[in-house]
């Protein structure tokens, strides 16, 4: 027969082992819930219509490439 020191230390480990499973578990069913709602609003199509974008034209502006002269201010004070 298990001494009552010992069967009181096994006790507190299944106890133990058991929280940490149920936090586990229960952690893992918010992710889950969390990452089917991000899916569902990257995936949805209700904000998006891609008939929209065929009939616009992308406008490019060009660049200045040339540098712009630097005016010195302290010559006037």
């Amino acid at each position: 027969m298990m001494k009552k020191s010992t069967f009181g230390i096994a006790l507190a480990f299944i106890a133990a082992a058991a929280g940490i499973l149920t936090a586990v578990a229960l952690y893992l069913r918010r992710r889950e819930k969390e990452l089917d709602e991000y899916e569902s609003l990257l995936y949805s199509d209700s904000d998006f219509d891609e008939d929209d974008d065929e009939d616009e034209e992308t406008v490019y502006e060009p660049i200045d490439t040339e540098p712009k002269a630097e005016t010195d201010d302290s010559s006037n004070a």
